[in-house]
């Protein structure tokens, strides 16, 4: 009888098996190959191959992806793919995931009621615990992530089931991190600025060997106020160790640790034009500043990240090759944070100094632990008359959370009293003990998740590629539920919920290639996400089926004569068929579930620009367009959500970004871009007071950058993001927002040895 553990010991195993029959197949064809076929299945010589590799990309423009497993050319992808190359984080000197999504078109956020932003593309929903990747591996955490460790940041628009299983209908981000290369460069990084901002990162590559070398990032910030309100105090360290480089056996081990102690700034209220207007008057509240913080001085998101990583490349050949890899995860998250509300009487209309906001308590506390392994197959051989280019693989995870909450005083617990505070006095310093409260389980779950999938890209003719790819996920999630009396600290009430899956995952699409500059794509292909995405069920979800997506899209990749510079657009219509709504049927407890009920559709346009349009002036761009986003289906909900006909919350109609270098002179580099997103409403209005809709207003903010090099080892790099100081409501809420950055100056000393 074969074991659970025997089954999981052979998903490696199968892929390799898959990988081999693949490859016999064409061995067998290698007869009737060209000759100019044939000599690429000679490996070339290691140190010649491998001396040349760079250790970054010192450009806004790349032609590769890693996101569509494996390398790949992005000109035969038949998606939109966008990538915030290693140079745009640092020209525009982004710290954090979030502040990098922020310069692609598309992306709005959600200030959830967890604290975390859940980020929306395309008007659709890319949870944290289910859209956010590593390398290529689900990094189901809710945690501040840092940029120190990005080599480039990829963000997939469209249906990313088929290479990653569960996910929503906008598309996936992937973190793709710095890894050993064969050269001794190391690079540190100063920075000082308003706010008491001071941040040091190192980055050291060393070559150990011929085929071998090591590498360490390292990073430590820390500001009284991040430009809205809250204080940073982070520290961060990823080491890697590379060997076989370039040969037909590769390893690499690595270890990333994140670990924030920062404050956080939950957000502030909406507020209504005046006593008798309804809440389609919700605006910002007027006449603050952008780093105004009102919540607790003993407020704080503190967070920790573990990543171990063990990863084998096997190259038959220069192209075929098997990527196995073994990653061990570890987080932890405890926030306490203050919800900021106006006291009674408080409207637009007499809002002032001595308004009065109320705090109250928002706790977030949880661990996860994952343990993922993944092998993927890549193969190019001419089979049947034609040329393919085949991926496939299989991958396994298991996901443990645990969820805790605070003991009321009935409960056995403290709550310490907030104070109220004025809009007069923000930073009053009020602080209560944190460290007073009394924990207690809220729900754990466990999902252990498998998939297999296989892609081939057919060269069908000269100047013409299809590809065909399909997926099938199997997942089973546990969830408990913990309660205790409201008035009583026994005895806890256990409930759980179970629910197995298994879903199929498709993408076709089609290329057009006329040439070595252009490529023309339309793509279909499908997407689910489940109930567990969130880690949650009960007893109306555990029996609901994922809901379905489908995108189709039509676009093109166009490269300048000189090939310097890229041009990509992107026709699209993404549909969510069978989206999950609140209302439950009548029924016997334990047969009820959340209808699949609601539709709603979002169709738009999209262009990226990136590279030089002289040898001294750079750009890059990112733009979306979403003229029709629509309600077409939900059912008759009274409480949260939306009507047939609305326009989805978070679905701005224009966003996008821009970013330009010039080289003035030998020495001096100066930059200048600008963040834009034009009015959206919040995501799921409530429909109780009247099915009064508002929206925030639209935004754009300029940021300024100068660089100086007083030689190949030396320069000094001053940047001013949000120059005007806009006040504007970047997260939104249907409770509240939470207000984008202020003004941020900060110099950089750039040491290069």
């Amino acid at each position: 009888m074969t074991t659970r553990t025997d089954r999981r010991a052979l998903l490696p195993l199968g892929a390799l098996a898959a990988g081999f029959s693949i490859a016999g197949a064409a061995l067998a064809q290698q007869a009737d190959a060209p000759a100019a076929k044939d000599s690429e299945a000679v490996m070339p010589a290691v140190r010649a191959k491998a001396a040349g590799e760079p250790k970054g990309n010192d450009s806004l423009r790349t032609t590769t992806t890693t996101i569509g497993k494996g390398k790949q050319a992005l000109r035969d992808i038949p998606q939109s793919v966008t990538v915030a190359t290693e140079k745009l984080i640092e020209d525009r000197n982004l710290d954090t995931l979030k502040e990098t999504l922020k310069t692609t078109g598309g992306i709005a956020f959600m200030a959830a009621e967890g604290g975390e932003e859940d980020i929306r593309l395309r008007g659709f929903s890319l949870q944290q615990s289910g859209d956010i990747f590593v390398d290529g591996m689900r990094e189901p955490a809710f945690y501040d992530r840092d940029t120190f460790n990005y080599d480039r940041l990829e963000l997939l628009r469209g249906s990313a089931s088929l290479l990653f299983g569960r996910g929503s209908t906008g598309g996936a981000v992937n973190q793709v991190t710095k890894v050993p290369q064969l050269s001794d460069e190391h690079e540190v990084r100063v920075t000082a600025g308003n706010h008491d901002y001071r941040r040091f990162t190192g980055d050291f590559n060393l070559q150990t060997g011929e085929e071998s070398a090591v590498r360490v990032n390292t990073m430590y910030t820390k500001a009284d106020n991040n430009g809205s309100g809250s204080r940073i105090e982070k520290g961060g360290v990823a080491g890697a160790f590379r060997t076989g480089i370039g040969t037909a056996d590769e390893f690499t081990v690595s270890l990333f640790h994140l670990n924030n102690n920062n404050g956080i700034n939950y957000g502030l209220p909406w507020i209504r034009a005046n006593s008798t207007a309804t809440s389609a008057t919700n605006q910002p509240l007027p006449g603050l500043s952008p780093d105004a913080y009102y919540g607790m001085a003993s407020d704080y998101n503190d967070g920790r990240a573990t990543l171990g990583t063990l990863a084998h490349v096997h190259r038959f050949d220069n192209t075929t090759e098997l990527r196995t890899v073994v990653r061990k995860g570890r987080f932890a998250r405890d926030q306490r944070a203050s919800t900021v509300r106006l006291g009674s009487g408080v409207y637009a209309d007499n809002f002032g100094p001595s308004s009065v906001f109320t705090r109250g308590f928002q706790p977030k506390i949880q661990d996860l632990e994952t343990l993922q392994l993944q092998s993927d197959f890549s193969a190019k051989f001419n089979a049947l008359g034609v040329r393919h280019e085949v991926i496939t693989g299989v991958d396994f995870s298991r996901e443990e959370k645990n969820v805790y909450n605070m003991r009321n005083a009935q409960q056995g617990g403290v709550v310490p009293a907030k104070p109220n505070t004025t809009a007069g006095t923000p930073d009053d310093g009020a602080w209560v003990d944190e460290g007073s409260r009394v924990q207690k389980p809220l729900n754990s779950f466990e999902a252990k998740s498998w998939g297999v999938y296989a892609q081939d890209m057919v060269h069908v003719a000269p100047m013409w590629k299809v590809v065909g790819g399909v997926r099938y996920d199997r997942m089973k999630g546990d969830y408990t539920g913990y309660a205790l009396p409201t008035n009583a600290p026994a005895p806890f009430t256990v409930t759980n919920y179970e629910q197995k899956i298994g879903e199929w995952s498709k993408r076709v699409g089609v290329l057009f290639q006329p040439n070595d500059l252009h490529s023309y794509h339309f793509s279909w292909g499908t997407s689910f996400n489940t109930s567990g995405d969130a880690y949650s069920y009960s007893e109306f979800s555990a029996n609901t089926p994922p809901e379905q997506s489908e995108n189709l899209e039509l676009g093109a990749k166009l490269d300048s004569a000189n090939g310097r510079f890229t041009t990509r657009l992107a026709l699209f219509r993404s549909t969510k068929k069978n989206e999950r709504n609140t209302d439950a049927p009548n029924g016997p407890l334990g047969q009820q579930e959340y209808l699949l009920s609601a539709k709603r559709h979002s169709t738009g346009f999209e262009i990226d620009v990136t590279g030089r349009l002289t040898p001294k002036w750079e750009v890059w761009g990112s733009y979306m367009w979403i003229p029709e986003a629509k309600v077409d289906a939900t059912a008759n909900s009274t409480s949260i959500g939306n009507r047939v006909g609305d326009r989805p919350g978070l679905t701005p109609k224009h966003s996008g970004s821009f970013w330009t270098t010039y080289q003035v002179l030998p020495q001096l580099r100066l930059g200048a871009g600008v963040n834009f997103r034009s009015s959206q409403a919040p995501a799921d209005l409530s429909t109780n007071n009247g099915g009064q809709r508002f929206e925030a207003p639209g935004w754009a903010t300029v940021d300024l950058m100068g660089e100086y090099t007083f030689n190949d080892k030396m320069s000094l790099k001053v940047n001013v993001n949000n120059v005007a100081d806009k006040y504007y409501a970047d997260s939104l809420y249907r409770g509240h927002y939470i207000p984008g950055f202020g003004r941020l100056v900060q110099a950089q000393l750039i040491t290069k040895f």
